[in-house]
């Protein structure tokens, strides 16, 4: 099994961290091809950043053909329903695999993303896959995306203490870390807090793999882009 883990945006450090974090979930003999757009923003914080990352993003899928199955490594899920478009493989995103595997295994949980701003896409979104009701609260750490990447930086502690924040405000009973840059945290983030912690690329990949076993394709009876028209939306 050949599973591609695209990471929309171009910070390379970043990319290497979602394959190790991809490569831990994987079943022993699936191949994890980790790769990010050669253009494109250097982090995603909100809308913006999501729509210039597109055109890079889709021309990855579009020349990475060889693969049964592609996971979007952005919590924002970028671009999730433009890549369902071009390829009838299970397509996933890391964020909404994540509240799936959240919403079975506690009755309510926090996310805990990077700044405000990315905030009302993650809340759109699960309004979108049903699961509102299941979240008690998105909360922002106010940590900038890039600075995941910086050892020095006390990103981790901040996190740490909106997780706390979480558990004694909104009685949460898991905790979804909201960005593919956090997900070295998850794992010590959940023994100091003693509630699962939840990192949406590991999330991904695994249920990746069962639809794939499982012979789960995207159906084309919806939103499918003939070659053609893939290929001018590509190059536009």
């Amino acid at each position: 099994m050949r599973i591609l883990v695209l990471n929309p945006n171009t910070t390379a450090s970043m990319t290497t961290k979602i394959a190790a974090a991809a490569r831990r979930a994987a079943s022993p003999g699936t191949d994890i091809i980790a790769t990010n757009p050669a253009h494109g923003p250097a982090s995603i914080e909100g809308y913006y950043d999501e729509a210039i990352s597109l055109a890079g993003m889709l021309g990855v899928i579009r020349d990475t053909p060889d693969v049964d199955a592609i996971v979007i490594a952005c919590f924002d899920d970028t671009g999730l329903d433009a890549a369902r478009c071009l390829t009838d493989k299970p397509v996933i995103g890391i964020g909404e695999a994540a509240y799936h595997f959240a919403s079975l295994i506690s009755n309510k949980f926090s996310v805990v993303t990077t700044l405000a701003r990315s905030v009302p896409a993650l809340e759109h979104n699960l309004h979108r896959y049903g699961l509102w009701t299941r979240c008690a609260r998105v909360r922002s750490s106010e940590v900038a995306v890039l600075e995941l990447e910086h050892s020095g930086s006390d990103a981790c502690n901040r996190i740490s203490a909106e997780i706390g924040r979480a558990v004694a405000e909104d009685r949460s009973e898991a905790i979804v870390l909201g960005c593919a840059g956090m997900t070295d945290l998850a794992q010590s983030l959940a023994t100091e807090h003693g509630l699962p912690v939840l990192d949406g690329v590991s999330c991904a990949v695994a249920l990746a793999e069962s639809m794939v076993r499982l012979g789960l394709k995207t159906s084309r009876l919806g939103g499918y882009a003939p070659p053609q028209l893939q290929k001018m939306a590509v190059e536009a």
